[in-house]
C-alpha cells in the first residue's frame, strides 16, 4: 500500500464507486428536496456532499481510496490521464464553502445558518454538483486506462 497525500493506492481495494455513486445521486435528490422545502441551508450541504461522494467513488473506480472533504482537492488528485476542466474545479470551490458553515452557527458571524442561504446559493450548489456527478459517471463509464 502506498500513500501520497489524501490517497491511498492499494492492491486490492474493494470497488464499492457503484455504492458511493448512488449515495451521491440520493444525496442530489435531498438537495433538490431541500431547496423544494426552502431549507436552502441544506439544500447546499447536500449539494456539496454529492459532489464530494461522486468523485470519491470517480477515485475508487480508479483503485484509489481518497480521504478528506474539500471537493477541489480531490478532483485535482485524480489521475493524470483524467483532465478535470479548471472551471469544474472552480465551481467545486464553491460547493466547498458549504461543508461547514452551512451546518453550525459559528460558520458566521452572527445568525442561524438559515439565515444565510436562499434560493441564489442553493439553486447554485445543485447546478455545480449536477456538473460534477455529470463528469463523474461520464469518466466512470471510460475504461480504467483512459
Amino acid at each position: 500500500m502506498e500513500t501520497t497525500g489524501c490517497l491511498v493506492y492499494a492492491a486490492g481495494v474493494s470497488d464499492r464507486s457503484a455504492d458511493w455513486l448512488a449515495q451521491a445521486e440520493r444525496d442530489l435528490d435531498q438537495a433538490l428536496d431541500s431547496r423544494r422545502a426552502a431549507r436552502h441551508e441544506w439544500a447546499c450541504f447536500a449539494a456539496q456532499q454529492a459532489a464530494e461522494k461522486a468523485v470519491k467513488a470517480l477515485h475508487l473506480r480508479r483503485g484509489q481510496e481518497a480521504w478528506g472533504h474539500v471537493v477541489a482537492k480531490l478532483l485535482r488528485e485524480l489521475p493524470e490521464h483524467i483532465t478535470v476542466p479548471p472551471v469544474l474545479v472552480d465551481k467545486a470551490r464553491v460547493l466547498d464553502n458549504f461543508y461547514i458553515p452551512s451546518r453550525y452557527p459559528n460558520g458566521h458571524p452572527e445568525g442561524a445558518p438559515a439565515e444565510h442561504y436562499g434560493e441564489l446559493q442553493s439553486s447554485q450548489a445543485i447546478d455545480y454538483a449536477s456538473e460534477i456527478l455529470a463528469f463523474v459517471r461520464t469518466e466512470m463509464a471510460r475504461p480504467a486506462d483512459g
